[in-house]
């Protein structure tokens, strides 16, 4: 595929949202004729939509990165950013609601997921509550990490980072908060396919061990389902949601800069190069795009199971990318199943280091219980098709503590040895829970439905395998077709993998992160049937045992900023290196700066970079460090200077004229006051 043309100006977004009757004007008065629809006196029935996008990026440089659990991947600079894209549905029959938020995150933490609600709750009052209030991450591996209250996910980033929690949290309710106001009467539409070549099973071996009737339902050991729930005013669409199960390791762990991976370009693509949205302009966009994640816990991006290895990850994580967003966008041309009925959520909280699991969920007819979280050596290995972990571990068998787990862990503790056998234990961490907060125990488990749409969100990596049987679990007990029930992965918070009984006694990467055991598939089975039940018939249930708020137990490390200070004979801002006179399309046109550290301020909803064409004697800004052409690195310059090189790869397509590059940084001094940088260069051709 050609790259796009540069981006228009904001005032050109502007005048194409007016010409499609979507601009700031249309946005108020589909808010208001929500508002007045919301009273539940509106006659007729259908939706009410809203959709949303915010910055929710977090810290760039010098915190540790999540997701491939290696101490040296410390971020240094920024690639694209990450966004949360929110969707709230109104049944305008009942006025009942629910609101999803997909976030370009690695993984949706308890903290996060208390703190969002919490805040909701000051804004709404009760109209978003748990358990209506859906929040899942696209799972890329290449965000800033230190945003849990669990110390296991602090492990690589040196304790908990207040700035990339804060930035993650206010990112979501800012994009909820604009779905809100946002909210118009809409259509729903379902449309779904097969994407084939864009998935890889890199659990071949545990997946295998399913029965038959498992494996003949995913004939390539991949679940090629993509779906897509489109949103529609006046018969246009201005938005959609796809769901298709793949990991966010297109991006290599070699990589350093903050990507929001294949489903971020996905999204990105579509609403920024396609439907040119400006995320800077500040007002309501035309259109919405999230790419959300389904079981995905055993789904490649790499075709190859080799892990991708940087630069080469970028084009990659591009063509990702554009596959998904092909498959997603040519549904839109199909008519779909128009969506009625209505909109209803149940969540339910389960102690899953002690859940009882009844003998018609276990498959062998009698009766089990989980146990307390254990780490098995083969979650050390890491994938080793994705991104191995720890050396000295490898996926399946690890003879060392397979020794010391039946010699010891196992005859010390029969309960571990019923719930977690084969596991070779590496950390009993259930253990370490006693003496401080490593993982979460209590975690909550949700369905959600919209007409005939249901989506049981888990807060894990689910296999295709495991997602399955959570499917048909919920498809009989509500009578739904089998794809009009989709598992939401990474949902609400965080417990590492979901594999079913036979591929745990595999032993791979997932069945070793499959905390609480041989019986956690079915523990899950038991209590979404619950759920379901409870839905079908109309119940409420018990919210069950709520995790408790970890806030005030946060341990940080790693010391901030103490003092910035330019090179010897600069000042900020100042040209290190300028770029070439002369570029043509394609081209990479680089210059450095006398930067500061980009943790004085993540400019949040704004920009560290500016890429400017002369026009009319003045400069339009073209592009942003939003954009996938634009990388953003940082580097210390000895003990207080920083180095910023800001680059810009030329777009195939750019009109010819003068440009240049624009850095904004903030700088802090010695008494902590934080001021605002800026640093241009001299203008090049393009031509």
């Amino acid at each position: 595929m050609t790259p796009p043309p540069p981006a228009p100006s904001r005032r050109t977004v502007l005048q194409t949202g007016a010409a499609l009757g979507l601009g700031a004007a249309g946005a108020a008065s589909g808010t208001a004729e929500a508002a007045a629809r919301e009273s539940g006196t509106a006659e007729g029935g259908g939706y009410l939509v809203g959709r949303g996008i915010a910055d929710a990026t977090g810290e760039v440089a010098e915190v540790g990165m999540m997701g491939y659990g290696r101490f040296d991947q410390q971020a240094a600079g920024l690639h694209t950013r990450l966004r949360a894209r929110a969707f709230a549905v109104v049944d305008r029959a009942s006025g009942e609601r629910m609101l999803l938020i997909v976030a370009d995150s690695p993984m949706i933490f308890s903290s996060v997921h208390q703190a969002v609600l919490r805040r909701l709750a000051e804004k709404y009052g009760g109209l978003y509550t748990e358990q209506n209030v859906l929040i899942t991450a696209t799972h890329t591996h290449a965000g800033p990490g230190g945003y849990s209250h669990h110390v296991l996910y602090n492990t690589t980033t040196s304790g908990f980072h207040a700035a990339t929690f804060e930035a993650v949290a206010a990112g979501l309710v800012e994009a909820a908060q604009r779905a809100h106001e946002d909210l118009a009467p809409s259509e729903l539409i379902l449309t779904r396919e097969q994407l084939h070549g864009v998935s890889v099973n890199r659990s071949r071996t545990a997946f295998d061990r399913n029965p038959a009737e498992v494996r003949a339902h995913f004939p390539d050991a991949v679940d090629p389902l993509s779906t897509v729930l489109r949103i529609e005013r006046g018969g246009r669409a201005v938005g959609a949601v796809n769901w298709f199960a793949v990991h966010g390791t297109s991006m290599s762990g070699d990589n350093r800069l903050i990507s929001a991976d294949n489903k971020g370009y996905a999204a990105y693509h579509w609403e920024r190069e396609v439907e040119r949205v400006d995320y800077l302009d500040g007002r309501p966009p035309a259109f919405v795009s999230a790419f959300a994640q389904t079981n995905a816990g055993d789904m490649s991006p790499n075709l190859d199971l080799k892990p991708p290895t940087t630069p080469a990850d970028f084009a990659r994580t591009r063509e990702s990318g554009l596959r998904q967003y092909e498959a997603a966008a040519g549904q839109l041309a199909r008519a779909g199943t128009r969506l009625e009925g209505g909109v209803d959520s149940r969540l339910v909280y389960v102690d899953l280091s002690r859940t009882e699991v009844g003998p018609e969920f276990t498959g062998d007819g009698r009766g089990h219980t989980t146990s307390t979280p254990c780490i098995g050596a083969s979650m050390a290995a890491g994938s080793m098709e994705d991104g191995p972990a720890f050396p000295g571990f490898q996926e399946g068998e690890n003879p060392f503590f397979d020794l010391v787990s039946q010699a010891l862990v196992y005859n010390a503790s029969p309960e571990l040895r019923q719930a977690q056998a084969p596991k070779a234990v590496f950390v009993p961490i259930g253990l370490l829970n006693g003496v401080y907060p490593w993982v979460q125990e209590q975690v909550p488990v949700q369905l959600v439905r919209i007409g005939r749409l249901y989506l049981v969100g888990v807060p894990g990596e689910v296999t295709i395998a495991a997602g399955l049987r959570l499917r048909r679990t919920v498809a009989a007990i509500t009578g739904s077709e089998l794809d009009d029930v989709l598992v939401a992965g990474y949902a609400n918070a965080y417990f590492h993998y979901v594999t079913t009984p036979e591929e745990y006694d595999a032993q791979q990467y997932e069945g070793g992160s499959t905390l609480f055991g041989r019986w956690q598939l079915p523990a899950l089975q038991q209590t979404v049937a619950a759920l379901a039940t409870a839905m079908r018939d109309g119940r409420r249930l018990p919210l069950g045992p709520v995790p408790p708020d970890l806030s005030g137990r946060q341990i940080s490390l790693q010391p901030g900023v103490v003092v910035d200070a330019p090179q010897v004979f600069h000042r900020f801002g100042d040209v290190l290196s300028p770029p070439r006179e002369t570029y043509r399309a394609g081209e990479v046109v680089e210059a450095v700066f006398a930067g500061a550290h980009p943790g004085n301020d993540l400019h949040r909803g704004g920009t560290f970079l500016e890429v400017q064409r002369e026009e009319g004697g003045g400069w339009r800004t073209v592009a942003d460090d939003g954009d996938w052409a634009t990388r953003f690195h940082w580097r210390r310059d000895g003990p207080a200077a920083s180095r910023t090189t800001v680059t810009w790869e030329i777009p195939a397509g750019t009109p010819p004229g003068r440009y240049r590059l624009r850095y904004h940084g903030d700088a802090k001094s010695l008494t902590g006051r934080i001021t605002p940088i800026t640093g241009t260069t001299g203008g090049f051709s393009v031509r």
